[in-house]
């Protein structure tokens, strides 16, 4: 056996003992393999010979770390939920996703309480881990729609400097976010960005970039509204609608985040009340 070790003893089960106490383990813990058993030699007195075993330490299954982790909090703030866990070994990483009801206290204002919880499930899972095993933590593909709402965030934002040649700061982020909106827009021709500020108030600032001509502006038309929708920037619903339909603890939403998660909630409504029909119409 690989990353073994071998122990002696008088008999096989005093080689045991002396192998879990030596490893700090118990015996589930462990597997082990008898290499020779004790002889007693000629009249039980003479040439007598200890067992030998080789013991091995089983890897522990971070998966089953994380989620045993997850679900003891889970419980302990009443919520029912599952929890599944996939480690891919060419990435050294763990996605683990998270479904049931209520999911947006999970979530938290702009993702703070999710993040909290990924960052909480690294410590355990890495503490019994012998390289760095990355962890993503996601319900209800809210890491996915909140990097659709930042880019276009960022785009709209760099659309603005443009237009007025004025620095625009964002809100303050985690350096996962920001690395979002950097990304965004690095290939931009005209814009450029940066960070300032100390955490957890560290901000992403969108700049022009120094020496660009920007093309002519356009002159608008005056006294006469544009054409075009002009409820595009109309909230879907006030944010006391929005929390009573959708919950108290929405309240902390920002507000870029509260129509991509009405959408969401509605098109999960929409697939459920479709596959509901389809199975009474079997």
């Amino acid at each position: 056996m690989e990353n073994s070790k071998e122990f002696t003893g008088k008999n096989v089960e005093e080689a045991l003992q002396s192998a879990l106490s030596e490893l700090n383990v118990t015996i589930d813990q462990i597997e082990y393999e008898v290499v020779e058993k004790e002889s007693g030699g000629f009249l039980g007195l003479l040439g007598g010979k200890p067992a030998k075993i080789i013991v091995k330490v089983k890897e522990k299954d971070l998966c089953q770390v994380a989620t045993k982790f997850l679900h003891e909090i889970l419980t302990a703030m009443s919520l029912d939920t599952e929890i599944k866990a996939e480690f891919t070994e060419s990435k050294d990483e763990i996605d683990i996703d998270l479904s049931g009801n209520d999911m947006g206290v999970l979530i938290g204002k702009r993702g703070a309480t999710l993040d909290s919880l990924q960052y909480l499930v690294s410590l355990v899972v890495n503490k019994e881990s012998d390289s760095y095993i990355k962890i993503k933590l996601d319900t209800e593909n809210y890491r996915e729609r909140r990097k659709e709402t930042l880019e276009n965030l960022a785009k709209n934002i760099a659309s603005k400097v443009k237009k007025t040649r004025h620095n625009v700061s964002l809100e303050p982020m985690n350096p996962y976010e920001r690395r979002i909106i950097h990304s965004c827009l690095q290939g931009d021709n005209y814009v450029e960005t940066h960070s300032e500020g100390e955490e957890p108030f560290r901000k992403v600032i969108v700049t022009l970039k120094k020496g660009v001509q920007l093309p002519e502006r356009r002159q608008g038309f005056k006294g006469r509204k544009p054409y075009g929708n002009n409820n595009r920037n109309k909230k879907i619903s006030s944010s006391r609608e929005f929390h009573k339909k959708y919950g108290a603890d929405t309240k902390d939403y920002s507000t870029d985040y509260k129509k991509d998660y009405a959408e969401y909630l509605e098109s999960k409504a929409a697939a459920k009340a479709a596959a509901e029909k389809k199975e009474e119409n079997i």
